[in-house]
């Protein structure tokens, strides 16, 4: 079985193409900028009005990005769907000063000058020509794709309603790689995974997409490098540039979570926070009264054998008193992710 795994983060987007009959350290990878940035970059060297048509993606800079524009003089213009890659609540968009429009429009004479730009988070066409360049046919079996999805409520704010959302997929220990779902699973508040589906759907169709958060997709591939396989009672943590997320372990079922935003972790805290994690007295209120999205402990787990870290902060558990381990599962701590991604895909299909 052939399987095409898409990590999308923030810094990069992380791509392994696994043969399952094949050794994974003989898989081809790729590591290329997060498309927010590629989108970025074409924002600030046009020198036109922009339309932007497509779905939902990973924002980063891209409100920053067009304001700027729009400060040079030019004009910004959304399709309602793809404006939502600025803020869900399309009134909050039109607040920036962008113009909204029905799907559709730019056909209409009012854009024939615009340059358009087209929203998405994962492009299968423009990896397929990068395989094609090789002389290499992109042949796959499955594709699984991980986004970060805070998912969307008008009743609650996104911090609180993705960590509730976290809790409810845990109401017992279960392993990381619960967290991946076929698409009919998807929930319609996960609107930027359902965006990856839409996209796919309208332009590469035979494709049928798992999808899996990329925090969890981090800690299901965390639990994969050969030295963390050894062990049984740990932590594992992805300390990403936006977003920490910690698991405790135990008999490769999270016991608990905590949830942080990075800049507000200083070394003793972390140090703290995954003491009380272990020994189950963590509460909610310890992480989300700090500006976090929150905690929960079901269970102790017996010892703390080791603190096993991935993302690319990894650097900030190397001041802290805790025994750590970096981990590199596959032989490559750049895809620590797709590693994830790709033995949630196996989990997925065995069960």
């Amino acid at each position: 079985m052939k399987i095409l795994a898409i990590d999308v983060g923030t810094g990069t987007e992380d791509i392994l193409l696994y043969d399952t009959e094949k050794e994974i350290e003989n898989s081809m990878k790729l590591v290329i900028p997060s498309p927010h940035l590629t989108i970025g970059q074409m924002i600030t060297a046009s020198e036109s009005d922009l339309y932007f048509d497509g779905v939902i993606m990973g924002g980063g800079k891209i409100k920053d990005r067009c304001l700027e524009h729009m400060e040079k003089g030019y004009k910004v213009v959304f399709e309602e769907l793809s404006g939502k890659t600025i803020r869900d609540n399309i009134e909050q968009v039109k607040s920036y000063g962008f113009d909204v429009v029905e799907e559709g429009s730019y056909n209409s004479e009012n854009y024939s000058n615009y340059e358009k730009i087209s929203l998405k988070d994962v492009d299968v066409d423009k990896l397929i020509d990068i395989f094609k360049s090789f002389d290499l046919d992109l042949e796959v079996d499955e594709l699984i794709v991980a986004v970060q999805d805070h998912g969307y409520s008008e009743d609650m704010g996104d911090r609180d309603f993705r960590f509730e959302k976290i809790k409810e997929k845990l109401p017992e220990p279960l392993p990381p790689e619960t967290f991946a779902m076929e698409k009919e699973e998807v929930p319609e508040y996960f609107t930027r995974m359902q965006s990856v589906i839409k996209s796919l759907e309208e332009t590469n169709p035979e494709f049928k997409p798992v999808l899996m958060d990329t925090k969890f997709a981090s800690l299901a591939g965390v639990c994969y490098d050969n030295e963390v396989e050894k062990l049984n009672s740990f932590i594992v943590m992805d300390i990403g540039n936006g977003h920490t997320t910690v698991a405790s372990i135990e008999d490769g079922k999270i016991q608990g979570v905590f949830e942080h935003h990075t800049r507000d972790l200083t070394p003793e805290r972390i140090e703290e926070l995954i003491i009380a994690l272990a020994d189950g007295s963590i509460k909610h209120e310890d992480v989300h009264d700090e500006g976090g999205h929150g905690a929960f402990a079901l269970n102790p787990i017996s010892k703390i054998e080791k603190v096993v870290v991935a993302g690319p902060k990894r650097a900030l558990i190397e001041k802290t008193n805790l025994d750590y381990y970096h981990a590199a599962p596959g032989g490559d701590v750049m895809m620590t992710g797709t590693v994830g991604l790709v033995k949630s895909m196996e989990y997925l299909r065995k069960n």
